[in-house]
């Protein structure tokens, strides 16, 4: 049996991992916590250490740019609807994910996820990624290798947010354009 189709899709995979981990390697909580303009996505502490995101009615431009906090809360939200919804019991809500809160908490589940998702994907086989059996969440009805090739670009499209957020943030410390007058 061949699996170069899966092989192919684990390399694109780790091709994101590895963008995302550039950018998140020596990222701080505040930069987590920094909000790029007075509009835009974030986390909120809603109680001691529970983390919520905010959710958007509408994807326009208008909403303005999210905050690197909630890129990461977003992360850890679509890949754990995928995990439960194609593997588990498909019972998560989106309210049930929530922001680890620091940036060392979140990197430890930005790992359990991407561990858990890696070793499925490497035992599929081609039959496995025909098939639509597992696909419940973000689609129906399609084979589930649309499913993994869709993770890896959800997670290339937020590894790329978090770093023109991280470019934000390094240039606002030192551009007089955004100080405060």
């Amino acid at each position: 049996m061949s699996f170069a189709a899966r092989d192919c899709l684990l390399r694109q995979f780790d091709t994101a991992c590895r963008l995302l981990d550039h950018h998140l390697a020596t990222l701080t909580t505040g930069e987590c916590l920094w909000r790029p303009a007075s509009a835009g996505l974030h986390v909120r502490r809603v109680a001691n250490d529970r983390w919520t995101a905010d959710w958007p009615d509408d994807e326009g431009y208008h909403i303005g740019p999210p905050s690197i906090a909630w890129l990461t809360w977003h992360i850890l939200f679509w890949w754990s609807m995928v995990l439960d919804h194609s593997l588990d019991h498909a019972a998560l809500r989106r309210e049930d994910v929530t922001w680890p809160g620091d940036v060392g908490r979140m990197h430890t589940e930005i790992d359990r996820v991407r561990r858990r998702w890696r070793s499925h994907v490497a035992t599929l086989t081609d039959a496995d990624l025909a098939s639509p059996e597992r696909t419940r969440w973000p689609f129906r009805d399609r084979p589930f290798g649309d499913v993994v090739a869709w993770v890896s670009i959800e997670l290339a499209k937020n590894a790329a947010e978090i770093g023109y957020a991280r470019f934000l943030h390094g240039a606002s410390a030192r551009d007089p354009l955004t100080q405060p007058r």
